[in-house]
């Protein structure tokens, strides 16, 4: 028998639950976990060169430092999954009044996603950077994880639903935990690569990046996730204390 209480903590874990995992799934297939702002383009020279970017970050080989440089310089976002530039709606960058810009994106692959780091980013010759290549592979790995988790915790609390169990709730407040972790984790491994790609492809002149807003949802929802499991793991143990102390009632 659950009190009100306890399906009140079941209720609110529930519904931060899908909150957090729906904030995460968005987060992951969007491209706006960091954004870069370039000034305009206003010369001939200037939008040749920035087409050819353009050209071999839509249609070519995948290189990080080509990838790079055409996100620096044309307004790129990059996310887990994603990469993304702004181009223009015809061939005439320069033209005044400004041309129509749209956000033109790329997917990266699976085998780019275990595509080695190099420590001049484009130089092959330069040795593997193990450092940024583990974190770019955790940062994709990690929220599917934290994702498989939640997706298992649901169907441990249906099974223990049907049961009529509330003894489950505490390993699946633990595996929300885990989750809540796994989320953190991925948003730590996403900046600390970013910085690290900073560090030896240097930003141009004029050029700023910030935080998108799908990183933000991540952060988000680490906690929600956390909240969850303390409230799942607070009604197991409630329940179990409180039928402990009703069995002992009985007995005397």
């Amino acid at each position: 028998m659950v009190d009100n209480r306890h399906a009140t903590a079941l209720v609110l874990a529930g519904v931060l639950s899908v909150l957090a995992s729906v904030y995460l799934s968005v987060s992951v297939g969007s491209p706006h976990w960091y954004q870069y702002t370039s000034p305009p383009v206003r010369a001939e020279p200037n939008a040749s060169e920035l087409r050819a970017l353009q050209d071999e970050f839509l249609d070519g080989e995948f290189d990080e430092k080509s990838a790079s440089d055409a996100m620096f310089r044309m307004n790129g976002t990059l996310g887990l999954w994603w990469r993304c530039v702004l181009t223009p709606t015809d061939a005439h960058w320069y033209r005044e009044p400004d041309p129509k810009m749209v956000m033109a994106c790329v997917s990266f692959t699976l085998s780019q996603q275990f595509m080695p780091k190099y420590k001049e980013p484009g130089n092959h010759n330069s040795g593997e950077d193990l450092i940024r290549t583990y974190l770019w592979r955790c940062q994709f790995f990690l929220p599917l994880v934290s994702l498989s988790l939640v997706v298992l915790g649901g169907l441990l609390g249906f099974c223990a639903c049907l049961c009529g169990s509330l003894t489950p709730a505490l390993f699946i407040g633990l595996i929300h935990l885990l989750a809540g972790v796994f989320s953190l984790a991925t948003v730590c491994c996403f900046l600390a690569g970013t910085d690290l790609l900073h560090r030896v492809s240097m930003l141009p002149d004029r050029v700023d990046g910030s935080l998108g807003w799908s990183l933000y949802l991540a952060l988000v929802a680490s906690p929600l996730h956390m909240m969850a499991g303390a409230l799942l793991m607070w009604a197991a143990r409630s329940h179990s204390q409180s039928y402990d102390r009703m069995t002992v009632y009985r007995v005397a």
